[in-house]
């Protein structure tokens, strides 16, 4: 079983990249392997016509193909900006279409806000990234609210009681998420998924 982790913050040592080698942390501790993208760290280009020539800026692209199609489900760690998800975040979806390797794998929203905030990215992204690459969002998702009291290495940096709730409910979305990866492993070797015929969503 592996994970793909993907971060959606601009900033080179965000929040969200906190959250992000948290929950792979957690997943390695239950036996899984993962892999990590920060895009911050490492930004991909902006979408141009150019996308399928594979030479140029776009030289890296079967790579990471490659590692989307090696994997099982995905986790998105995003912050919520404006009330927005994140530019990089939403190139990195215009960037994957139906044989990139995301189609029928479940995916975990993680929303990150340094206040009450993170609802509106879970909508954004739930209403408008998975159409055409067939993405699986589940039905559960991570809200990490005031985000910088929460999931820190030291323990004096923490509120205990919103720290405890994320670290139980982490667990337990991480753990549905792995129950999905494994149940969806079925449809993909179905026969019925036919994305050469059908490579748009309606």
């Amino acid at each position: 079983m592996k994970i793909g982790i993907v971060i959606g913050s601009h900033r080179q040592d965000s929040q969200s990249r906190k959250v992000g080698l948290y929950l792979e942390q957690q997943l390695k501790s239950l036996g899984t392997e993962t892999w990590l993208h920060d895009l911050a760290q490492d930004p991909l280009p902006l979408w141009d016509e150019n996308i399928g020539s594979g030479e140029g800026q776009w030289a890296f692209l079967p790579g990471l193909v490659e590692r989307l199609q090696s994997s099982d489900g995905f986790i998105f760690v995003c912050p919520e900006w404006h009330g927005m998800a994140t530019s990089a975040l939403k190139n990195f979806f215009l960037l994957c279409g139906a044989q990139s390797g995301l189609a029928h794998k479940p995916a975990l929203i993680t929303t990150v806000s340094g206040s009450d905030g993170g609802a509106y990215v879970v909508a954004e992204l739930r209403a408008s990234s998975y159409k055409n690459n067939r993405l699986c969002y589940i039905p559960e998702q991570l809200v990490i609210r005031n985000v910088g009291q929460v999931l820190n290495n030291h323990s004096d940096e923490n509120n205990a009681e919103a720290h405890n709730y994320f670290v139980e409910r982490a667990s337990y979305t991480l753990k549905l998420l792995l129950a999905y990866a494994d149940a969806m492993g079925a449809v993909r070797t179905s026969g019925v998924v036919d994305l050469e015929a059908y490579p748009n969503g309606m």
